[in-house]
């Protein structure tokens, strides 16, 4: 096991499931009740043996360490005033944007490389973190025609501009000095939406660091909104309690009227995107009122969050990235898409698979998901003949398979493509 670094939690847990907070299931970690915290937290409900969650505070190199928490009193309180304290009531209000009318599937484009010729789409995502020069501070495009070149996109295509990403660039974007002057360039170039970073919210830090980067989420919000850009919320929680006080701050500000999620890290492992999607649509309905969706990732949830949420988009990463790696999609008779490899001549342009690609995964979201396989009961008693020994003969499983969907759980061998075994 790889040691951590001093300026992180030293403490290892085997099942990090432990640490999913889930208050009907556990009980208040004992020393939650005398939290400073306890109103803006909600408690810590956890199946790790906790006493509270200052137990998560177990950096070696404390002087280093980059938490928010109380066992630093002098970088605590500088972090506080960095946000003006952790609760959401004294933000900056700001006019409402409006939502602007975005299809299902945005597909997302990461760079131009391997590609000679503009992708044909009325909408891409790109990542906020491309248009800006975190090392200096200062925007990569000052135009649409020079945003259209970088990716290689039409002039006309609505941009969404996605603030997720790994910690590093988005503890950038924080630090940088002139955010201003960076959100009125991105205003500038008529950028048709704009996430906000999703600070994370990590289960193994203290609490205080969650309300320290919720709060860095609702101010990143702000900013960006005030210079009039419609702008996504990105809603990250930890407990319910942390949806709940998201719901409440939505609800008292009608200026909110889209959502960010990400799917595609932690929230989207195993049970754990459930929980998500249900806090997500319980939300929904205590704001009362119509709101609209981003999300990367969580695809297979479409349909569940749609039944809640006026819009919901989703900024669709895959094809991109296996594009990338040489990866042809195809669909199979259930509507299910897969992928083989697709070596190319070197420095051959990837433009025609890209665009195949972003068709083909578009095509499985819009196309129900059959079952591969169906029983079918039988619709006579069976005839047990015996053995000599009086033993009753298995009836034939053949009588009972629906053969047609059967033949539908056999994927069809994919045109054009070159046979692989699957990466």
């Amino acid at each position: 096991m790889n040691r951590r670094p001093p300026y992180e939690p030293s403490r290892h847990f085997s099942q990090p499931n432990k640490l999913w907070d889930d208050a009907t299931r556990h009980a208040p970690s004992l020393g939650c009740p005398t939290c400073l915290e306890r109103d803006r937290c909600g408690g810590v409900h956890t199946g790790s043996g906790i006493f509270d969650c200052r137990d998560l505070c177990t950096c070696k190199d404390k002087n280093k360490c980059d938490m928010v928490c109380r066992f630093k009193p002098s970088q605590f309180v500088a972090r506080m005033r960095e946000v003006g304290g952790l609760g959401f009531e004294n933000a900056p209000r700001v006019a409402a944007n409006g939502v602007p009318d975005l299809p299902a599937i945005a597909p997302f484009v990461d760079h131009r490389y391997g590609r000679a010729a503009a992708l044909d789409e009325p909408v891409v995502a790109i990542s906020l973190y491309e248009l800006v020069n975190l090392a200096t501070g200062k925007p990569h495009v000052t135009s649409r025609a020079e945003l259209a070149a970088r990716f290689l996109i039409p002039e006309g295509a609505g941009i969404v501009v996605s603030g997720v990403d790994k910690d590093g660039p988005i503890e950038r974007w924080w630090e940088l000095k002139e955010r201003d002057a960076i959100i009125a360039a991105l205003g500038a170039l008529g950028v048709t939406l704009i996430t906000t970073p999703n600070y994370s919210v990590l289960t193994d830090v203290p609490r205080t660091d969650n309300l320290h980067s919720m709060k860095r989420i609702l101010l990143a919000w702000t900013e960006l909104a005030a210079a009039g850009l419609p702008t996504a919320l990105h809603v990250n929680g930890r407990t319910r309690h942390d949806y709940a006080r998201w719901a409440g701050l939505i609800a008292a500000r009608p200026e909110i009227e889209i959502l960010a999620f990400e799917f595609a890290t932690g929230c989207g492992r195993g049970e754990r995107i459930d929980w998500h999607v249900a806090e997500l649509c319980a939300l929904a309905g205590r704001v009362g009122r119509p709101l609209a969706l981003v999300i990367r990732g969580g695809g297979r949830k479409l349909a569940q969050l749609r039944r809640h949420f006026a819009q919901v988009t989703l900024i669709e990463t895959e094809a991109f990235s296996r594009t990338i790696r040489r990866r042809r999609a195809y669909l199979t008779e259930s509507g299910r898409v897969k992928w083989a490899k697709y070596p190319t001549l070197r420095g051959a342009p990837i433009d025609d698979l890209l665009a195949h690609n972003i068709a083909l995964v578009r095509a499985s979201y819009e196309t129900p998901a059959k079952p591969a396989l169906r029983l079918r009961p039988p619709t006579r008693p069976l005839r047990r003949a015996a053995h000599r020994d009086g033993e009753p003969v298995q009836p034939s499983l053949l009588r009972q398979l629906h053969l047609s969907g059967e033949t539908r759980g056999v994927a069809p061998e994919p045109q054009d493509v070159v046979a692989a075994s699957k990466p």
